[in-house]
């Protein structure tokens, strides 16, 4: 087939493993910047944006193990009850795993509803945690759920565009 010259075939590079490394540690310096005030509570977990990226298109390279570790690490860098993120990422990333065939059929709007859902579990944990120790529910923090699904088709795009070369016409 011909390709004319503004359409030309796209082919995804392989992902390599320090690639995915960084945009987890990149994912924990953004988790990690001094929110404050209304910027705290709509404040969203990059973390989980990206574990949950990676959950669905590499599922046998990114998965349950790898997310509680990185949850560990969450833990200790944002002084919370130890555990609290690595079982909300572990969860996480199961939701993931489980439906990375299901992500891929649909486009960035349809994909978004199924993330707002895994998402929405994944705050229920921390909320849930919160309400353990603490007495108390605290239901403006449900609003960080709605800005990391938000986030989710930029950083979908941003990754992927990373990932991507142009063939070479002449090749």
């Amino acid at each position: 087939m011909p390709y004319s010259a503004d359409t030309k075939p796209e082919i995804q590079r392989p992902i390599s493993n320090a690639f995915i490394a960084s945009s987890v540690l990149v994912a924990l310096f953004l988790n990690g910047l001094p929110w404050e005030g209304m910027g705290l509570i709509l404040r969203p977990d990059f973390v989980a944006v990206v574990m949950l990226y990676w959950c669905t298109h590499k599922p046998l390279r990114v998965g349950i193990g790898l997310a509680w570790a990185v949850g560990i690490l969450a833990d200790v860098a944002d002084a919370s009850l130890f555990g609290q993120h690595a079982l909300a990422y572990t969860l996480l990333a199961f939701g993931g795993v489980m439906l990375h065939h299901r992500l891929k059929m649909f486009n960035l709007r349809q994909q978004t509803t199924h993330v707002f859902i895994v998402l929405a579990l994944t705050y229920a944990v921390y909320a849930l945690v919160h309400w353990q120790v603490n007495g108390y529910m605290v239901w403006p923090y449900f609003l960080g759920c709605l800005t990391s699904t938000l986030l989710w088709a930029p950083l979908s795009l941003m990754l992927q565009a990373a990932q991507r070369i142009r063939a070479d016409r002449d090749h």
